[in-house]
């Protein structure tokens, strides 16, 4: 885990000089797994400067790095879009395959492999750093035997370079 937590750091710092925004989130866990003690979540991630553009929609790579309070922990990367509404309002998607490491048996999620997927809506400031209410899910897909998934909801912090 830490090694994890290391290499994550590493990827975020080691590139945020070019990056679009750092993204900061809070919130709380519900686990597919009725037994399993659902928890807080704290997120941070990356969002390089959109590869595609247009008048309404930006697409862009990212990276999160995810951990509870009782210790699950999730690196991810992949890839984030953002609609732009024309005014400060905007809506954000994202897919991010990962690794997941619980600790607990009661939040396996099924096995190593997991993607995490995001909804959130937001609002932009006046000096370009927005917040936002983002729903996230992460599951196995059914790839493996068990796949009881977890949702989260995140209250998220975007400070835009």
């Amino acid at each position: 885990m830490k090694k994890a937590l290391f290499v994550a750091a590493a990827l975020l710092t080691g590139t945020s000089a070019i990056a679009q925004e750092i993204v900061i989130g809070a919130g709380y866990t519900k686990y597919g797994n009725i037994l399993a003690e659902d928890s807080a979540i704290f997120d941070i991630e990356y969002h390089h400067s959109p590869f595609h553009d247009t008048r309404h929609w930006d697409v862009s790579w990212g990276g999160v790095l995810s951990s509870t309070a009782n210790g699950d922990v999730f690196v991810g990367a992949g890839l984030v879009g953002v609609y732009d509404f024309d005014s400060p309002w905007f809506a954000e998607l994202s897919v991010m395959p990962g690794a997941y490491w619980e600790s607990d048996p009661l939040t396996d999620l099924g096995q190593t492999f997991e993607i995490r997927s995001l909804l959130g809506v937001g609002y932009t400031f006046a000096n370009g750093n927005a917040l936002s209410l983002a729903v996230s899910h992460k599951s196995n897909g059914g790839l493996a035997n068990s796949n009881p998934g977890v949702n989260a909801l995140h209250l998220r912090y975007h400070a835009r370079f």
